[in-house]
Parts: C-alpha cells; sequence; structure tokens
C-alpha cells in the first residue's frame, strides 16, 4: 500500500477527531436536552414601563430588604444613572451600598472585591443594575454571600447548595437578558478565560425593564448589545433542543430586533423603541437558557478573550458566517422563523425554503450595515488559531447542541475568513 502524503495524513486525521468530537457533542447535547426538559427553570418578576424601577424597589421593600447592595460599574455610577433607584430608595428610608467596580468582563478578583464589601456592610438585598457584565457580577456576589462561599467553588454545574442573597435586577442595556438566565460567567485573572457557573438559583427574582434607563445607551452600544439580542434568539431557535416554548421567545426576540434596533440606534430617546429592545433581550435570555446557544458564542468568546471585542461587537462579526455555515442543515427552520415574524413578502410565499433562508440571512445581514457595525478585528494572529479553534469546539461539544458539528479545520476556515476582511479593510484604509 502506497504512503500517504503529508496533506493527506492531516486530512485523514482530521477526519476521524471530527467523528470523535461528533459522537461526544451529540452524546452531550441528549444529556442536555433530558436537562432542559427535567430541570425547572425559574423566571424573574418581570416589571416593565417607565417607572418599573420604582415598581421594583417597592417589591424588594415589601420583602423586607433593610440595605441594598447595588453592583454597578463607574461610567454609569458618574452618569449618575443608579440615582433614579437611590433617590427612591432613600426616600423609603432605605439604606444602600454602591460597589462601580465592575469591569467589562469581570475577574474573579472583582467579584471578591464586591463579595468582601457586601458582607462588610451588612447587606441583605442585591440590585444590578448595568449590563451583561454587571449583572452576571451580581449573580455571582449573591450566589457566594448566599452560600458564604467563593466564587471560584460556584463555576461548574450545580455548585451552590442554597439560594443566594435576594438578587434583582434593571438592565441598562437590551443585550445579554442575563437577568433571565441560570448562568454567570466570570473571567480567570490569570489566563483570562470565561468560566461559567451554572445553576437555577442564578435567575433573579425580579426585573425591572425601564427604557428611561436605556435612553443613555450610545448608538454602538445599543448595536453591539442589540446583535448580541439577535444572536441569542437565532442560535436558540437553530438549536436542536429547541422546542415549543422556546421557539416563541426566540421568534418574538427576533421580530422585536428586526422592528425596533434601527430605530434605537437611531433615536436613543425612542421610549417604545428601548422597551421593546428591552424585552427582546428578555425573551432572546429565556430562549436560549433551555436551547442553548451555538458556535458564534463559541468563537466570539474567544474574540474577546484574545483580542479584547465587546462580546456583542464579537456575536456580529461571527454571525454571518455561521448562518451560512447553518443554512442548508437549518433552512426550513430559518424560513419557518421568516414567515413567523413577518420577513416573508407577497410575491415570496411560494418560495422554496432554501430561498426564504436566504432572504432571512440577507435580512441579518442589512440590519449589521443599517447599525454600522465594523466587521473587522484588529490585531489577528494566524499563530493563535489554533487554540482558538480548540477552545471554541470544545465549549460546543460541552454546551451546546448545534445543528451542524464542523471540525476546528471549520473554525479555523472562519477565523481566516475574518482575517482577510480585516487585513483588506486595514489596507484600503491606509
Amino acid at each position: 500500500m502506497p504512503s500517504q502524503s503529508p496533506i493527506a495524513k492531516i486530512m485523514h486525521n482530521d477526519t476521524l477527531q471530527h467523528a470523535s468530537y461528533l459522537a461526544v457533542a451529540k452524546t452531550r447535547a441528549k444529556v442536555l436536552k433530558v436537562f432542559s426538559m427535567v430541570i425547572p427553570m425559574p423566571r424573574p418578576l418581570l416589571f416593565v414601563g417607565e417607572q418599573s424601577c420604582h415598581e421594583l424597589c417597592d417589591m424588594m421593600i415589601n420583602e423586607g430588604a433593610s440595605k441594598v447592595f447595588i453592583v454597578t460599574d463607574e461610567v454609569l455610577n458618574k452618569l449618575g444613572i443608579p440615582a433614579k433607584v437611590t433617590d427612591y430608595l432613600a426616600a423609603n428610608n432605605i439604606d444602600y451600598h454602591i460597589y462601580d467596580g465592575i469591569t467589562p468582563d469581570p475577574t474573579f478578583t472583582v467579584v471578591e472585591e464586591g463579595l468582601r464589601q457586601s458582607k462588610d456592610a451588612n447587606c441583605d438585598a442585591v440590585l444590578a443594575i448595568g449590563g451583561g457584565s454587571v449583572i452576571d457580577a451580581a449573580k455571582m456576589i449573591a450566589m457566594s454571600q448566599g452560600n458564604n462561599t467563593t466564587p471560584q467553588k460556584l463555576i461548574g454545574l450545580f455548585k451552590a447548595r442554597k439560594l443566594g442573597t435576594p438578587l434583582y435586577c434593571i438592565p441598562t442595556t437590551a443585550g445579554t437578558g442575563s437577568e433571565a438566565t441560570i448562568g454567570a460567567v466570570v473571567s480567570n485573572d490569570k489566563t483570562h478565560q470565561k468560566e461559567i457557573a451554572i445553576d437555577p438559583k442564578m435567575v433573579s427574582l425580579a426585573a425591572a425593564i425601564d427604557p428611561t434607563i436605556m435612553q443613555g445607551m450610545p448608538p454602538h452600544i445599543t448595536a453591539d448589545t442589540g446583535i448580541d439580542v439577535l444572536t441569542h434568539a437565532l442560535e436558540a431557535w437553530m438549536s436542536v433542543n429547541a422546542g415549543a416554548e422556546t421557539d416563541y421567545y426566540a421568534a418574538s426576540a427576533t421580530k422585536g430586533v428586526m422592528e425596533n434596533l434601527p430605530t434605537a440606534f437611531k433615536d436613543g430617546k425612542d421610549i417604545k423603541a428601548r422597551e421593546q429592545m428591552g424585552i427582546a433581550a428578555h425573551y432572546g435570555g429565556i430562549a436560549f437558557n433551555k436551547a442553548g446557544l451555538g458556535y458564534v458564542h463559541a468563537i466570539a468568546h474567544q474574540l474577546g478573550a484574545y483580542y479584547h471585542i465587546p462580546h456583542g461587537r464579537a456575536n456580529a462579526i461571527v454571525l454571518p458566517y455561521v448562518l451560512d455555515l447553518n443554512r442548508k442543515s437549518s433552512e426550513k427552520r430559518l424560513a419557518k422563523l421568516a414567515k413567523k415574524i413577518g420577513l416573508v413578502e407577497k410575491g415570496q410565499v411560494n418560495n422554496s425554503d432554501g430561498e426564504i433562508a436566504d432572504h432571512l440571512i440577507a435580512k441579518v445581514r442589512e440590519l449589521l450595515t443599517t447599525v454600522n457595525i465594523d466587521p473587522t478585528v484588529k490585531g489577528m494572529q494566524e499563530s493563535d488559531f489554533d487554540a482558538i479553534a480548540k477552545a471554541a469546539a470544545k465549549e460546543v461539544s460541552d454546551t451546546y447542541a448545534v445543528p451542524t458539528y464542523m471540525p476546528a479545520s471549520g473554525i479555523k476556515e472562519i477565523l481566516t475568513k475574518i482575517k482577510a476582511a480585516s487585513d483588506e479593510k486595514a489596507a484600503s484604509a491606509a
């Protein structure tokens, strides 16, 4: 038998590795489906509207909170965003302590400092006022305090033995839907890799979607976080573990983003658009809570870790490539979604599923352009691609039930395309 060429050997090894990876991933996907059906997924009580943050405060007061630990970030605190809440608490003789040390992609050190301050101040309730990073940090602080443990010991599945300190959330961005999800992400101080704690006890008791709180979001953050919502919805919709319940929330979230993000991006003071985007973010969180995510998030997490790209922007960069990847396997599902949310026009009613799926993907690309998404990544290095692909593939096999599994070489191909587009734009701008 003639010996194989080096290229043939690489292709053969990649095929074998992918077959093994595929078997493990599909087995875990089945386990995750059983898990999502058996484990109850709590939902926060939701207040919506221009005074909803005050209604949330009333609930905290009625539940017996005497000193509230407010978790936020420095920028929001300097802008006076928490004042609408703190003034109301003060008027009702409720004490509070503000911790504004949350950074993007908060580390264990950041969370530990918040935990120390909350304990020292004898706070008996935690209120997150911020985006996904703030809410995730608040989740970890509340769970650590309630379980008298460290945040590191909560990483993994179901590590909390009891409920955390009562947690409430006021999202300032329409993005992660973290107030409704069972997970929290913390970055490792040394490796900068994101580590995840998953537990139904993580879900907040209540949340307020207050559009007046969201009005101050600048356009670029509105765009990034809005596409994060869309990504949650689309990946949940395409998930093998999707069901009737997750489909309802994923479709509603998709429709909400497609119809309202351009307006919120153009006119940040538009109360209706802000409110609808907040609801869409919440629904997206509910959808992926059960159905899960996919390659967009897996790759985006690595782009964030390696190149410090905001999470929503990283999702926006990767999303079109993964939609193309899933186009064939998900064309019926994507066509169904397009029809459900009213994207199919009269002349397209009799088109094939493939044509309608292509129309949906084209509309997503059009939206990315409308909200000025920069599809490039500065400083990408091919030497990073092996490690990025390996980590992203592991995240998918460990956590998600995707319609199309690809080998590490497939992920590297997406990275290569992103780098080529980035290099081309940089060259044209020089």
